[in-house]
């Protein structure tokens, strides 16, 4: 009898309750170092299980509760897993699609503003580290960086009787597939991108030092190319740098996707330059990236930390320009997966039918 199984959006409902839930991976352990369930398990029977073997599992024990998901790469051997479990008469299921379904799973945080009627709620995808912000005020919403169903910013700001009216990009994303132009269509809200010759839709070009009003605050434009040449951040009432893939909290972002290992260099000049002139805001400014490089944990904890402390704990922004160059260049990580047909994409302004193969995977546009 096949077992049952699970959606990840019951289960990230279950998790984000607070349930009680015992998420065990079965995956190889390379593949759970890639990225996995904030709070799961490891068991790793993945060999064992496809070999059949009788063992697989038999001491395995539920530690947080009788309930039980098991999670494999797309939704198979987790089922071989749940079954094993079941027989031992354990309330065992399998997550629908493995981790590549995933890959959509998202939970919430406010990050709190102080004497501000201005609200910030970042929405975390929580396996893909994709970030992304609905920032309400008098009535008025903005998304920045959309990386989800255009319909749960919908239902979020309906929730807080905000209207989306602006929908705004940091660059064109690389590692994971911009829902900005759906999102626009579905609210009408305009569509805004740091002008650029990269995108063949409509949309309505800002540039340096334009601010963009959300009620009655203020999205200050910052042009800081060097990630990609078109790259920005928005400064929110001069205290809050939504920085997109510019600045991490501990790291910065790479200069070498889609592009040549001379160009890399340039821009990695460039990029210099533009976190020059982010580290010259004032210390307890708020940083909100585009990404994170771990899985996100439902605690409704905001992912931020002050420039202040950004700066503590990024070694690359206190080195020369010279020194810089050649350490960023050095210590990049592997290139996102998929990530030229990902960028044409949404160079586009296209979404396939299923996205989850394409985003499969951790983010990596980060060099620590």
């Amino acid at each position: 009898m096949t077992p049952p199984r699970i959606s990840s959006e019951a289960l990230r409902e279950l998790l984000e309750q607070g349930a009680a839930v015992t998420v065990v991976d079965v995956r190889p352990a390379a593949e759970r170092a890639e990225w996995a369930i904030p709070g799961s398990v490891h068991a790793d029977v993945y060999e064992a299980l496809r070999r059949s073997d009788p063992t697989a599992l038999a001491d395995f024990h539920p530690t947080n509760g009788d309930r039980v998901v098991t999670v494999c790469a797309a939704g198979k051997t987790s089922m071989l897993a749940a079954e094993r479990l079941r027989a031992r008469g354990l309330n065992a299921v399998s997550l629908e699609g493995g981790m590549r379904a995933w890959s959509l799973a998202w939970n919430t945080a406010e990050v709190p503003c102080p004497a501000s009627v201005t609200r910030i709620v970042q929405l975390r995808r929580t396996g893909k580290g994709c970030l992304s912000y609905l920032i309400g005020a008098d009535g008025d919403a903005a998304v920045v960086d959309a990386s989800l169903d255009p319909q749960v910013y919908h239902r979020l700001a309906d929730q807080q009787g905000w209207r989306i009216r602006t929908v705004l990009e940091t660059h064109v994303h690389a590692d994971h597939l911009s829902r900005a132009l759906a999102l626009a269509a579905d609210t009408g809200a305009r569509l805004c991108l740091p002008a650029t010759d990269r995108v063949s839709f409509e949309y309505a070009p800002l540039q340096d030092g334009d601010i963009v009003r959300v009620g009655s605050a203020g999205l200050r434009l910052i042009h800081t190319p060097g990630h990609t040449p078109e790259s920005v951040c928005y400064l929110l009432d001069e205290r809050v740098l939504f920085t997109g893939d510019t600045l991490f909290l501990a790291a910065v972002g790479r200069p070498d996707l889609e592009a040549s290992a001379v160009h890399a260099r340039r821009r990695a000049h460039v990029l210099h330059a533009s976190l020059r002139r982010l580290v010259a805001l004032p210390p307890d400014t708020v940083v909100l990236p585009a990404h994170t490089s771990e899985p996100v944990a439902f605690d409704r904890q905001p992912i931020s930390a002050t420039l202040r402390e950004v700066q503590e704990r990024t070694s690359l922004l206190r080195e020369t320009e010279e020194t810089f160059v050649s350490q960023i260049l050095t210590r990049l990580p592997p290139t996102p997966p998929n990530h030229h047909r990902i960028v044409a994409l949404n160079e586009a302004g296209t979404l396939p039918d299923d996205p989850t193969e394409l985003e499969a995977g951790a983010n990596r546009c980060a060099v620590a």
